[in-house]
């Protein structure tokens, strides 16, 4: 590995966000999957969850839509809502859902700067009623054209540019010396890569 690729390595690493993340619930297009990877590493998210309770588990993404994001990721699966969740609370993290609900706050309200999981749900169903029941809350991308929804990998990058924008203007990205232990691992995986 050259200097240059370990430096730059090293700056991903120190602006990389712990305490967000984003849950998947039963995403059925691997190319969605992926585009939501991309943006997670565009914008220093470094763990993604995918629950899969009515779907096989994924063994790849689409590689074109990822551009090879996964890869500096690290993708946690699981089939079991329950032990999901319980990895995301032991974390310290909030989760949220998106869905056109009467509780539904506005993107806007949401504070991106706590720590955050944020549920998405599949293509067809959205986020389902059991994930609804065991969430701390529950937000809405604003819209006002007729079709009330986004692509999934639309409303995530939505979302999370959102969180980036009151992250970055609250200091976050200004590199965080906590997570240490974890930068210090990922920096090995990634010199290995």
């Amino acid at each position: 590995m050259t200097p240059a690729r370990f430096e730059k390595l090293k700056a991903v690493l120190q602006r990389r966000q712990f305490n967000l993340t984003i849950v998947l619930e039963n995403v059925f297009d691997p190319h969605n999957i992926s585009a939501v990877m991309r943006t997670c590493d565009a914008v220093g998210i470094q763990e993604i969850y995918i629950l899969n309770t009515k779907i096989p588990r994924h063994k790849k993404w689409g590689a074109r839509s990822s551009s090879s994001a996964a890869k500096w990721l690290t993708v946690h699966q699981f089939e079991n809502t329950d032990q999901c969740f319980e990895s995301i609370r032991k974390r310290g993290l909030k989760i949220l859902t998106t869905h056109l609900g009467d509780d539904a706050v506005p993107l806007y309200a949401v504070d991106f700067t706590t720590p955050l999981a944020l549920v998405f749900g599949n293509e067809h169903s959205g986020v389902s009623d059991e994930i609804r029941a065991k969430a701390d809350g529950n937000f809405v991308i604003p819209q006002v054209g007729i079709i009330q929804s986004l692509n999934i990998s639309v409303a995530c990058a939505v979302t999370l540019y959102e969180a980036f924008r009151q992250k970055e203007k609250a200091g976050h990205y200004q590199g965080h010396e906590q997570e240490i232990e974890a930068r210090v691992q990922l920096l090995k995986d990634w010199e290995l890569e």
